[in-house]
């Protein structure tokens, strides 16, 4: 276990990108659903959608399932490597999210013709739900079979006679139930790296193609290339951030599975986890910056905010000074006749 300090600053830092996640992603979805006339139609925005979704369940379950799952928990097996496997299924939505991005940016540049017969909107809803699904498999292979539970072995106590032993559930964590190997060569190197590379391979291909088009376009052609062109790099640079966020948890866990435990401190581990999971909290941040009309969109969002919040700070300012009126006019109508102290107190003037 780490010290109680810096178990202490992990949790810290865990609960608010936890708190930034939810909040931030929570924006993206309703930013995009409701703040872009017509979003839902275009392919790229639901992939964005399905992205930010994952972003929002990484808040809403990863983050506390990595807190929890640190040991700080008895649980069986089997229950512990459920909640272990949910962390993989979210993280392998991202990646299948990114590489639909990906691909929806290639064919739009390379089929212009024929990409609005792939993309309609029940295909494209249709590919989202296939991601999901493929995640959820994916993610959930350990409950298969490839886990540790033949190298698991209870610790045994005895029961309050001192007769018959009996099983304590283990400490649970998530390399207690997930099998090294299959974190490396299963996850990392065929459901990470791999997509990763393909991922890579196609933004190179779509850079090249605008860079040709741009040397040979007209006036009229090059500020919509030069537009598609800031998208791609947008969602190059969201690409980036996750290999960037996550390969060094990646790396620390080949050199568990080749070189040791001793390879690896337990500040370096919790380190790499903070950082992939802050993953989840940059993407709104560079959503805002760098594409413009979820920019707008995030803007008329926070101007209906202000509205509202001016409106109730006008309502209440008027019911001080409404108020304070009254009180004023029944102060003067004192001061010119006493008598009318009792009266006015009991029969207000009406028109006021």
């Amino acid at each position: 276990m780490m010290a109680d300090w810096t178990w202490v600053v992990y949790t810290g830092l865990e609960v608010l990108i936890a708190l930034v996640c939810c909040l931030g992603n929570a924006l993206v979805v309703f930013a995009v659903c409701v703040g872009i006339k017509g979003a839902l139609h275009e392919p790229t925005f639901c992939f964005v959608v399905s992205l930010a979704a994952a972003d929002f369940l990484v808040g809403v379950a990863a983050v506390p399932l990595a807190v929890l799952l640190d040991g700080w928990v008895h649980l069986a097996p089997q229950l512990c490597l459920l909640l272990s496997c949910v962390v993989l299924v979210l993280t392998q939505a991202s990646v299948l999210s990114l590489l639909a991005i990906a691909v929806d940016r290639h064919l739009r540049l390379q089929t212009p013709l024929s990409y609005q017969k792939l993309t309609r909107p029940s295909q494209t809803w249709l590919t989202v739900a296939i991601c999901w699904s493929l995640s959820c498999v994916l993610g959930l292979t350990p409950l298969f079979g490839w886990n540790n539970f033949s190298t698991m072995a209870p610790p045994c106590g005895k029961n309050e006679s001192n007769e018959l032993p009996v099983l304590v559930a283990p400490p649970c964590t998530f390399l207690s139930t997930i099998s090294l190997p299959f974190m490396v060569y299963f996850n990392f190197l065929g459901c990470v790296l791999l997509p990763l590379l393909a991922m890579t391979l196609l933004y190179v291909r779509i850079f090249w193609s605008l860079q040709g088009r741009l040397r040979d376009s007209t006036p009229q052609a090059r500020v919509s290339l030069l537009r598609e062109r800031r998208l791609a790099c947008s969602l190059a640079l969201v690409l980036f951030l996750f290999a960037g966020c996550w390969m060094p948890l990646h790396v620390m866990n080949c050199l568990l599975l080749f070189w040791g435990p001793q390879t690896v401190t337990k500040g370096a581990m919790y380190t790499g986890i903070l950082l992939s999971h802050a993953n989840s909290a940059v993407n709104p941040v560079v959503y805002a910056y760098r594409i413009p009309k979820i920019q707008q969109a995030y803007a008329n969002i926070w101007r209906r905010v202000l509205a509202v919040m001016s409106g109730r700070c006008g309502e209440q300012r008027g019911e001080r000074a409404g108020s304070g009126s009254r009180l004023r006019w029944t102060e003067s109508v004192e001061s010119v006749n006493p008598a009318v102290e009792v009266s006015s107190r009991i029969n207000p003037p009406q028109n006021l």
